[in-house]
């Protein structure tokens, strides 16, 4: 097959600047080829470079105690839990091709995340998502919310890894460009961990797992470029097929294989595919390493060198073996019924070789592709909206007539409404790990002895305590379109905050970054901020950045998404018995409000930003609620200190709907069994002269409504003004309808009507 000639327009097509080209030019000491200029577009891509923002991402904490591997060394970072053991965990993106197709595009989505986990040595015991989507009165996008949850569950599913938790938000900004970050988290003792480098001069490199086909050509650079109809149609091949009972074996033989002790490295093949995990693995060993195609297997006849070296077909690993036990790796993955092919060998001279029936197709010096690609230091320039934003006030808006109305709508509000409709079709129970199911502030697991990798003497290790781990993933969008700076603090806040709420103590964070093009100034400053206030939030609550994702250019001809710089944290509850969740327990406990019930220091009372103003007056505007981080660190270390002296009996973030959701969730959250919701009312006061609508549903940050025995009221309440928090008796938990008195007005509902809106709000709105 003829090469096409390198042109300006093929340069171009290929995402790559006329300063890029010549640069490559230099780097070569001549033009490339046809296949050398694909490797150039993907590696050299926003998805695989961070060109754009690698200057911004030095800015997060990234270090502590606890982290064994930080952000930016590997596939994943890696935190010790005490024990010899230790958790590995990120987050990654797959919106674009979520977009096109999305049945494939979030199951493969979730193929890639599992084996950045495995690729360390781990074994996957839990994933998460994080999704976004348009308004569900448009068909389109209830076609892509049914495509999307379908394929995290067919491929979770089949893998056979609990779904825990995630969260699900609507809204116009994301029509077209759905966001689907997927995060996954696996164990392993420390002496496991596994690195990613091409390491031993004339070490034979394998590639492992099935064919390699012309599906998922390119995806790395289609997901750096702007999503129109044309390129979502032109990019339709760049969308992987995902097998999860295959990858399964996969990882099943790679965690068998590393057990031996022969792996001198190990990569998957991710984004780029086989030119990825090639130039990588030299890049980070300092060496070099040269493959033949021939010995590729391929399931498409007559592929070309540019298609085997771009395909993302799924389930692949690159393995550098110690020379001399490569009968191990045969042994092994003949046991296990999967393809394998001594491809190459590592080499001293620094550069990427490929070779295509003997004749060299691709030289290229591996750390200049990985390392050394163009970075770019955007102009930033305040959006001209966020002028009206600070000048809005609520002058114009008419206080609330009727509050129960209003609070059984914000609960059907697709945003706060129950997520049962998506997570009931995931398996969150398989493993037998899951301890608090989805539907919680936090999802909670037990790591038991059977989640660790074997060792070399085939034994899991050493006996331990199960340990248990909280997960929670987080962001509020319109906070971060409204104020990118104080929004994305508010992300990380109530991500840790809703770890509080569990018992549990921050470890660590990852993030994803889905923003516009970089390239438009006021765009750029939405990602600039919002890295600032992130970075500032993780160190407030010492949750380092262990990994991420950076996934730009969303947004379609209708215009950008809202910022929306995903939080997914992991903390760590030491005794069992601290286990929290949010559900009211008992008739006659105590409700009682941890925080101010109103920040009379924000002169829009908590409404700017809100799900209240939202839902129901249609305006998204107004500074959003301010987040003050020594206020929230010092409520969270509270929670957990009353937690810790067993007063807690439930506690819940008070976020989206403020004080008035946060109450009634608290009374119609709980499932004793499959649609069996067990409902328990409550009788509560709000004190306060302000406004009705702000005193129910503003949403002040740093508030934690919790419920304690009768007994423990005086203990608790003397915690709290010990530790500086303020504090607030309610009410009462008991009966069978939610009543609420403030400013003068009373609001009573009967819980099963209040769980009625909630629960059901997203299947009626499918239909």
């Amino acid at each position: 097959m003829t090469e096409p000639a390198i042109t300006p327009e093929l340069i171009q097509k290929h995402g790559l600047t006329p300063d890029e080209f010549a640069r490559i030019e230099t780097i070569l000491g001549r033009r490339p080829n046809y296949t050398e200029l694909g490797i150039f577009s993907v590696m050299w891509s926003e998805h695989c470079s961070y060109k754009n923002t690698r200057p911004l991402l030095k800015g997060f904490p990234t270090k502590s105690e606890k982290i064994l591997v930080g952000a930016g060394e590997e596939n994943a970072g890696i935190i010790d839990i005490g024990d010899g053991l230790a958790i590995a965990f990120k987050i990654e993106s797959h919106n674009h091709p979520s977009a096109v197709e999305p049945f494939q595009g979030a199951a493969t989505g979730v193929g890639g995340i599992i084996r950045d986990i495995f690729t360390m040595g781990a074994r996957p015991i839990c994933a998460l998502n994080s999704l976004r989507f348009g308004e569900l009165t448009s068909p389109e996008v209830r076609r892509l919310f049914t495509g999307v949850v379908s394929g995290i569950a067919h491929y979770g599913n089949c893998f056979g890894i609990p779904t825990l938790a995630g969260e699900v938000y609507f809204d116009k900004s994301y029509e077209g460009n759905p966001l689907v970050n997927a995060f996954c988290l696996g164990v392993l003792r420390h002496e496991q961990i596994a690195r990613g480098a091409a390491k031993g001069i004339g070490n034979p490199v394998f590639y492992v797992g099935p064919a390699t086909g012309r599906d998922g050509l390119a995806g790395a650079a289609f997901a750096s470029q702007d999503l129109t109809e044309e390129s979502a149609e032109g990019q339709r091949g760049a969308v992987q097929v995902g097998d999860p009972f295959m990858e399964k074996l996969v990882m099943e033989a790679c965690l068998e294989l590393l057990a031996t002790g022969v792996v001198a490295g190990i990569q998957d093949m991710g984004a780029a595919g086989l030119t990825c995990s090639t130039c990588e693995t030299a890049a980070r060993a300092g060496t070099g390493i040269e493959i033949e195609l021939t010995k590729v297997p391929q399931r498409a006849p007559n592929m070309t060198s540019y298609e085997i070296m771009l395909s993302e077909s799924q389930e692949r690993m690159l393995i550098i073996v110690n020379k001399g036990h490569e009968a191990a790796v045969q042994k092994i993955f003949d046991k296990w019924d999967l393809p394998w092919a001594e491809i190459g060998f590592v080499t001293d001279t620094g550069r990427m070789i490929v070779r295509n029936h003997g004749e060299v197709v691709v030289d290229i010096p591996a750390k200049k592709l990985t390392d050394e690609a163009p970075l770019y230091t955007r102009d930033s320039r305040e959006p001209a909206y966020l002028a009206a934003v600070r000048g809005f006030t609520l002058a114009g808006v008419p206080v609330t007539k009727n509050p129960g109305a209003d609070l059984q709508a914000l609960l059907a509000w697709p945003s706060i409404a129950s997520k049962n409709w998506v997570y009931r079709q995931y398996d969150y129970m398989v493993r037998n790990g899951t301890v608090v199911c989805p539907g919680s502030d936090a999802a909670v697991l037990r790591i038991k002895q059977d989640a660790v990798p074997v060792l070399p003497d085939g034994t899991t290790g050493p006996a331990f305590e199960d340990k248990f781990i909280a997960l929670t993933v987080d962001c509020n969008a319109t906070y971060v379109y409204l104020d990118p700076y104080e929004g994305s603090k508010l992300a990380v806040a109530e991500a840790a905050r809703n770890l509080a709420c569990s018992g549990a103590v921050p470890l660590g964070t990852t993030d994803n970054l889905n923003f516009a093009n970089p390239h438009n100034p006021e765009l750029f400053y939405q990602l600039k901020r919002s890295v600032e206030g992130l970075a500032e939030g993780c160190r407030a609550f010492n949750a380092p950045v262990t990994g991420g994702n950076v996934s730009l250019y969303n947004q379609n001809p209708s215009g950008p998404i809202d910022p929306t710089p995903t939080v997914a944290m992991v903390g760590i509850i030491d005794d069992p018995k601290h286990i929290t969740t949010q559900w009211f327990k008992d008739e006659g406990d105590v409700v009682i409000l941890l925080g101010n019930i109103v920040d009379a220091a924000d002169p829009l009372l908590g409404l700017g930003g809100s799900a209240y103003l939202q839902s129901l007056h249609k305006l998204k505007t107004g500074t959003p609620p301010r987040c003050d981080l020594p206020t929230e660190v010092r409520l969270h270390e509270g929670l957990r200190g009353m937690i810790r002296q067993g007063w807690i009996k439930s506690a819940h973030d008070c976020s989206e709907g403020g004080l008035a959701v946060a109450i009634a969730e608290s009374c119609i959250s709980q499932q004793t069994g499959r649609s069996t919701p067990r409902l328990i009312g409550a009788e509560v006061e709000i004190p306060g002269d302000q406004r009705l609508d702000a005193l129910l549903f503003g949403e002040s940050q740093a508030r934690i409504v919790i419920s304690v025995n009768p007994s423990d009221v005086d203990g608790t309440l003397a915690f709290a003004r010990s530790a500086g928090i303020p504090a607030n008796r309610l009410g009462t938990v008991g009966g069978a309808r939610l009543t609420i008195r403030a400013a003068g007005t009373t609001l009573a509902t009967e819980t099963n009507v209040l769980h009625d809106a909630w629960w059901n709000a997203i299947a009626r709105a499918m239909e």
